[in-house]
């Protein structure tokens, strides 16, 4: 769906048509984008401070780190660059985790023991999404929040990186498709083995793993009409929300006042959704014209990382 409708857009004037909007400029796809993808980094919140159970088992992570990160980003612009260098390149490996937890997901539904083929399915969401992005034309993308460092004294290394890596492009493919196509033919054979043992082969997970793999090497590979960024972002953040309102929906009805009885659900889906993108619209807006808000979406960025991976863990030890 987000194939098509990346590629749809790209003959439209919704995304190739650029408008300049509160200082920023950019098509309406873009500022969509911009805005959805704030506005999934920020639910995660429901799934830590809103998750009583949750937020009593790390109170120091939850309250702390958050201000002490914040204080350090308004203090340095060191800490400010690394830690935007560090969320774009967060971000690739956190999708790919995503992808791989919904397959386990869909292995524990069919019936399966979540362990079987665990470290199989790691290594290949890590292949689906940084292969691509390493030997196709969105390294540059990636590569160039180094570039915030431009200014910086003694920070000539992180600035002449992307083009020295740029140069070495080729070699790095080379690299990559050495690794992965070998790695592609073992994870078949080796679920083949599975199966054969026992092992019910998810058709769900497989659709899953076979369209994000075909997606992921189409946009991130080739970037087709430049839509890379929209095809990829959208299905995460897509999945993202799907995600926190099956796990979280008791805790977010709580949290705005409401029941479980179906017309309060649909409001309080209304209401979680819309409060999202209200953060999303003004955090990708203001975000370019002050410092503050900036550092506020940087903390918001690296706490989603960094929050949700743990919540995982804390939540199947409590299954």
């Amino acid at each position: 769906m987000a194939l098509v409708l990346g590629l749809g857009l790209a003959f439209t004037p919704l995304g190739s048509n650029t408008l300049k909007l509160f200082g920023t400029s950019g098509t309406p796809a873009d500022g969509f984008l911009g805005a959805f993808i704030m506005a999934h980094l920020v639910i995660v919140f429901f799934r830590s401070h809103a998750n009583p159970r949750i937020f009593a088992l790390h109170p120091f992570r939850f309250r702390w780190v958050p201000v002490l990160l914040f204080a350090a980003l308004m203090g340095s612009l060191w800490v400010r660059a690394a830690v935007v260098v560090l969320a774009t390149w967060w971000d690739v490996y956190h999708s790919s985790l995503q992808t791989f937890g919904i397959g386990r997901i869909y292995d524990v539904k069919d019936g399966n023991d979540p362990e079987i083929g665990r470290r199989l399915d790691w290594w290949l969401n890590i292949f689906l999404y940084i292969g691509p992005i390493l030997g196709g034309t969105s390294l540059l993308y990636h590569l160039s929040s180094l570039h915030e460092f431009s200014g910086l004294p003694g920070s000539v290394f992180f600035t002449a990186l992307p083009d020295a890596v740029m140069a070495k492009q080729r070699q790095i493919l080379m690299g990559v498709l050495a690794v992965s196509v070998p790695f592609a033919g073992w994870y078949c054979f080796s679920y083949y083995r599975l199966s054969q043992a026992g092992y019910h082969v998810s058709r769900r997970k497989s659709w899953l793993l076979g369209t994000t793999a075909i997606v992921s090497i189409w946009a991130w590979g080739f970037n087709p009409f430049g839509m890379a960024l929209f095809i990829m972002n959208f299905f995460h953040a897509l999945q993202y929300f799907a995600v926190v309102w099956a796990y979280e929906e008791k805790n977010i009805l709580r949290v705005f006042g409401l029941t479980e009885k179906r017309s309060e659900r649909i409001l309080g889906l209304s209401v979680f959704v819309g409060s999202a993108f209200l953060y999303g619209c003004f955090s990708s807006i203001a975000g370019d014209q002050s410092d503050v808000v900036l550092s506020l979406t940087l903390v918001v960025s690296i706490m989603h990382f960094w929050y949700d991976g743990f919540v995982w863990s804390v939540r199947k030890k409590q299954a």
